[in-house]
C-alpha cells in the first residue's frame, strides 16, 4: 500500500481573510484574484465578496486591488441582458442621468445666481433713484440692456469692495509721516524714542474674507441711502443724495479704519519684552504685557 506524500505548505490553500484552510472546507470556493504568491495567493470567494464590499462602501463601480500586491482585481457582473429588456433600458437611463445631473444641477445654480444678481440689481435701482423714478428708467430701458446691465451691479459693488484704497495710504503714511505735523499731534511720542519697525507678517489689508466683502458690497446701498437722507437731507434728487451719502461712508469709514490700523502699527512698534521674574504669577506677567504695549 502506496502511502501519499505529504503536500508541501506553498501549495496548502489558505485564506488570507479568515485563515481557514481547505481541510476546514472542502466545498468553498476559492479564488486566486492577483499576482501574490505562496500561501497569500489563495482566498475564499466569498470572504474577498464581503471584504470588496468593505472597501467599495455601497459603490459597486469602486476599483479594489490587493493591499499586498496592488494588482486591481477583476470584478465581472452578469450581462443585464439576461434579466430582461426593462432592466437593460433602466440601467441606461440611470447612466443617462447620472452623467447629466451634475451639468444640469451646475447650470440650474448659475442661473439662480443670475436671476438673483437680476433681482438685486433692480431693487438697487429704485433704491438708488427712488421707488417710481427707477420704475420708469426700467420700463423705458432696453430688456436686453437690462438682462445685461442689472446683473453688472451686484459685480461691480463687490469688485469695489475688494479694492482696498487704505492701504495704499497707509503706505504713504509711513514713508512720508515725518513730514506731516499732524502725526505728531495724532501719536506724540511717535518719534519721542527710537521705536522699531515691526516685521510685516501679515499684509495691510485684512484678509479678504468672502463673506465679509459680499455683505459689505451688498449692504452698500442701503447704508449710503441712509447716511445721504441723514446728512444730505438737503438734496432733492435722491440719486445724488444717495451718492453723497455713499461717498461720505466710504471716506469716513476709511478714515476710521486707517487710524485703527496706525494705531495697531505704533502698538506694534513699541512693545516691551519685560525681564523675568520667578515669583511673577502668570496673571502679572499678561497684565504687565498688556500695559507695557500700550
Amino acid at each position: 500500500m502506496t502511502q501519499s506524500r505529504p503536500r508541501d505548505d506553498s501549495e496548502r490553500q489558505s485564506c488570507w481573510v479568515c485563515f481557514a484552510t481547505e481541510e476546514d472546507d472542502t466545498e468553498a470556493a476559492w479564488v486566486r484574484p492577483c499576482r501574490c504568491r505562496g500561501t497569500t495567493k489563495w482566498v475564499h470567494q466569498s470572504c474577498l465578496q464581503r471584504w470588496v464590499d468593505e472597501k467599495q462602501k455601497g459603490n459597486s463601480t469602486a476599483k479594489v486591488a490587493c493591499p499586498q500586491c496592488n494588482t486591481e482585481y477583476i470584478i465581472i457582473f452578469p450581462k443585464l441582458g439576461q434579466y430582461g429588456p426593462v432592466v437593460y433600458l433602466m440601467d441606461i437611463a440611470d447612466k443617462i442621468i447620472y452623467k447629466t445631473c451634475p451639468f444640469v444641477a451646475g447650470g440650474m445654480f448659475i442661473g439662480s445666481v443670475y436671476w438673483t444678481a437680476v433681482t438685486y440689481g433692480a431693487v438697487t435701482v429704485m433704491q438708488v433713484l427712488g421707488h417710481k423714478e427707477g420704475l420708469n428708467v426700467m420700463e423705458r430701458a432696453d430688456p436686453l440692456f437690462l438682462l445685461i446691465g442689472l446683473p453688472t451691479i451686484p459685480v461691480m459693488l463687490i469688485l469695489g469692495k475688494m479694492v482696498r484704497w487704505e492701504d495704499y495710504i497707509l503706505r504713504l503714511w509711513r514713508k512720508h509721516s515725518a513730514k506731516l505735523p499732524l502725526i505728531n499731534y495724532l501719536w506724540p511720542d511717535e518719534y519721542s524714542r527710537s521705536s522699531r519697525v515691526p516685521a510685516e507678517t501679515v499684509p495691510l489689508s485684512d484678509p479678504i474674507s468672502a463673506t465679509r466683502v459680499l455683505c459689505g458690497a451688498l449692504i452698500l446701498p442701503t447704508i449710503a441711502t441712509i447716511v445721504g437722507k441723514l446728512m444730505f437731507g438737503s438734496v432733492q434728487s435722491n440719486f445724488q443724495r444717495t451718492l453723497l451719502g455713499g461717498i461720505a461712508f466710504i471716506a469716513i469709514k476709511g478714515v476710521l479704519k486707517i487710524y485703527y490700523k496706525q494705531s495697531q502699527y505704533h502698538r506694534q512698534a513699541n512693545r516691551v519684552i519685560l525681564d523675568y521674574e520667578e515669583d511673577r504669577t502668570p496673571a502679572t506677567s499678561i497684565s504687565s504685557s498688556s500695559v507695557g504695549s500700550q
